[in-house]
């Protein structure tokens, strides 16, 4: 490449660092409205001025086409500048159309930027309807390594006001200092870095003030004789994090107390509890179910996958292995343990224990009931696992074909908030701490043997992005739905 060429480079980079830096009051504006931005599923709001580049840069290497803030800024000042309501804005989805029919416009050139916009966000201009009627209050029962993520994540989406509430956190009785102990744990997080915005302790009121958020710290070992309603609290969705109850049985003790309404629970359930993962069954929910699970980090991660595989593919049989991180379970020592080699120190070794993923996934896919096995292997590492399936397919494929289809599932189906896809060469674990789909397929790594053998990685965060699948669960459960613009997103049904 020529000098002058290279000198290209420094220039063209301020240029988009400017526009991405217009963009973030744009975007921050709709939120505020109830119109959140996304790039390919990739959550615009509250990412700082180079978090937007990557994501243009992301989009760019993964769906191989040349998607810039030069393309994008465009189309979302555009869509700034109507009237719209509540939506899920795709501005990458928006700008790629929109860029796909200027390619294809028979030499008239590009479509005027402000029609397309305002034709492709028709059904949303001047509709003014909330996602819910009145905000849904939600509880947290329970504040370890979930609870804390799932409150972030809850703070994070407050957006007006007027959609899930975190009200509440239920803790067991602590020392004098707890209220502040259970501050800084949700301020600072080893693995997750600090959290994003403020956090004021209220001693007087027993309260967190975090972003504004006023949360209500109860004190109980009883979830069935709490009367929310003394704090205001009403019909409240609570989500059990402890991992205490799992059945119906213990799972109703939460509906005995005043003010609660529904509770899920952060675990797969046992017995008639039903597991649900979101883009897999989420669609089937229902108001008048009172008891739900979403089920495992794991079953989150592997399901969607096999769900496309088979429905491309068709499975014939298959293994899934995960390699997943030490998890609070385990000793950091070796010490009693009423689980096998749980009780080996965590850090330090190798651990293969079970898995209820694989037994999991025939009661979400009933057609692939007898075809799987599981185990499992947890790992020295805090954070972030590793799904191995090996699957003997029906159809035959190549490496190409699969990783072809499983990015384009990542990009362009209703999948795109379950299911991520890298191309990178380097990754490793840490790499996808904090990523927010139920999985991310290492194309690198997939095999295809003899036509219909394949092998599938999939990464997961098991505690970041098992959370953001959680929170899709209780936002459907709660009501919480958005049209989508553009609304054609959706033509590769999966879900």
């Amino acid at each position: 490449m020529a000098l002058e060429h290279l000198e290209d480079y420094f220039p063209d980079w301020k240029e988009r660092e400017s526009l991405a830096e217009a963009m973030i009051p744009i975007i921050g504006t709709l939120y505020r409205k109830n119109v959140v931005t996304y790039c390919f599923g990739r959550a615009l709001y509250n990412q700082s001025v180079t978090d937007i580049m990557r994501t243009h840069r992301f989009v760019r290497q993964v769906a191989e086409n040349e998607l810039s803030e030069f393309e994008s800024y465009p189309i979302l000042k555009a869509a700034s500048e109507l009237d719209l309501g509540p939506a899920h804005l795709d501005l990458g989805q928006l700008t790629t159309k929109h860029m796909d029919l200027s390619e294809n416009g028979n030499g008239k050139g590009a479509p005027d930027v402000d029609r397309f916009v305002a034709s492709e966000c028709s059904h949303v201009v001047g509709r003014h309807i909330k996602p819910l009627s009145q905000p849904q209050d939600v509880v947290l029962y329970g504040f370890g390594r979930i609870g804390r993520l799932l409150a972030r994540l809850l703070i994070e989406k407050t957006g007006g006001g007027d959609q899930l509430r975190l009200r509440a956190i239920v803790l067991r009785e602590g020392p004098p200092d707890d209220l502040e102990k259970r501050g800084s744990l949700l301020r600072r997080d080893s693995v997750h870095g600090p959290f994003k915005g403020t956090i004021r302790i209220d001693e007087e009121n027993q309260c967190l003030i975090a972003n504004g958020n006023v949360i209500r710290l109860i004190y109980s070992d009883d979830p069935g004789t709490i009367d929310y309603e003394q704090y205001g609290i009403r019909n409240a969705l609570i989500i059990d994090n402890t991992g205490a109850w799992k059945d119906e049985a213990g799972l109703s003790r939460h509906l005995q107390s005043k003010g609660a309404d529904r509770v899920i629970v952060t675990a797969a359930g046992k017995g008639s509890v039903p597991n649900i993962v979101s883009g897999i069954n989420s669609h089937s929910l229902s108001h008048n179910q009172k008891i739900l699970s979403a089920s495992s980090c794991t079953t989150n991660a592997i399901v969607p996958v096999l769900k496309v595989v088979d429905s491309k593919y068709g499975i014939a049989h298959g293994h899934m292995e995960t390699v997943h991180a030490y998890t609070p379970d385990q000793n950091l020592t070796d010490n009693f343990h009423k689980k096998d080699r749980r009780g080996r120190g965590a850090p330090l070794n190798l651990v293969i224990t079970e898995t209820g993923a694989s037994k999991a996934v025939a009661n979400l896919l009933p057609e692939l009931e007898g075809k799987l096995t599981g185990n499992a292997i947890r790992v020295p590492t805090p954070n972030v696992s590793l799904a191995c399936l090996n699957l003997t397919l029906e159809t035959d494929t190549s490496e190409d074909e699969l990783n072809t289809f499983l990015r384009d599932v990542s990009l362009f189906s209703p999948m795109q908030r379950q299911i991520d896809f890298t191309q990178a060469t380097e990754v490793v674990s840490s790499d996808f701490v904090g990523n927010r789909h139920a999985c991310v397929i290492d194309g690198r790594a997939t095999i295809v043997d003899g036509g219909n053998r394949a092998q599938i990685y999939a990464w997961y965060d098991n505690e970041f992005g098992y959370c953001c699948q959680v929170v899709r669960v209780v936002q459907k459960w709660a009501g919480i739905k958005y049209p989508l613009v553009p609304v054609d997103i959706e033509e590769m049904g999966f879900a």
